[in-house]
């Protein structure tokens, strides 16, 4: 039996968390002691993640990320279940086209934005509001570094993860001092959602990469813990690459 770290005083509410990296996150923060609230839209999946996380620490609130009434629930859930919401990590994501932009259905464009954008704004709207405007806090954005180049073949994501940064610039000034807000720009990290640019060629991927692996959702998971400690105080408004090095190699020559 794993014994677990005597408990943070703290909470975290972790959106789309029953797996890949949101479930790396949830890890690195019970790992210190956190309790955490985790969300997703498979109620058996996220069942599973509760019950592998520890159920007396964690608890899962099924829904869709856009759906605002869904965030409501989440926040309400949260603050019943722990008294508090100490961290919001906003990782709820989608992808659902690969293609250029020239001929990209403006309604799939929509749906990208409001999974990725729209739904980290409002479950930052809610969290302040419940607690994180009189008592502090931090939020931690999952961008992608395909937010920071041109990314061909996912521009709606890219597009979509560029919005991710600039959304952590907004809130950070907003919601300073109280509150820090930062992102985190993965790279190519091995998950189910990043299957399809790795899959049957993780060699020659990898290869690419100076540190020579791809990403774990534990890397994620340690960034998203750094940003949300005390070893963090004076972080806000930034954007931390966590990318295997790969970023080096934009460079000329």
């Amino acid at each position: 039996m794993t014994t677990l770290p005597e408990l943070s005083g703290k909470v975290a509410l972790i959106t789309g968390a029953s797996r890949g990296i949101g479930y790396g996150v949830a890890e690195a923060l019970i790992a210190r002691g956190d309790r955490v609230c985790i969300t997703g839209r498979n109620e058996d999946a996220l069942k599973e993640a509760v019950e592998a996380l520890g159920a007396d620490r964690v608890i899962g609130v099924a829904g869709k990320a856009h759906d605002e009434a869904h965030q409501a629930v989440a926040v309400e859930r949260t603050m019943e279940a722990f008294g508090r919401v100490d961290y919001l990590v906003n990782n709820a994501g989608t992808n659902p086209v690969f293609g250029p932009i020239a001929d990209l259905d403006l309604n799939v464009a929509r749906k990208v934005f409001e999974t990725n954008v729209v739904s980290a704004l409002g479950f930052a709207q809610r969290t302040w509001h419940a607690w994180q405007k009189d008592n502090g806090g931090a939020i931690v954005n999952i961008a992608s570094l395909a937010g920071l180049s041109a990314s061909p073949f996912i521009g709606a994501y890219g597009i979509s993860k560029a919005a991710m940064v600039n959304l952590t610039l907004q809130l950070a000034h907003e919601f300073a001092p109280m509150v820090r807000v930062n992102s985190i720009a993965p790279a190519v990290v091995k998950t189910k959602f990043a299957q399809a640019l790795y899959e049957g060629r993780e060699e020659e991927a990898a290869a690419a990469y100076p540190l020579g692996r791809l990403g774990v959702p534990s890397d994620i998971g340690g960034a998203a813990a750094f940003l949300t400690s005390q070893q963090s105080d004076w972080i806000t408004g930034q954007t931390l690459v966590v990318d295997g090095g790969i970023f080096l190699n934009a460079g000329v020559g």
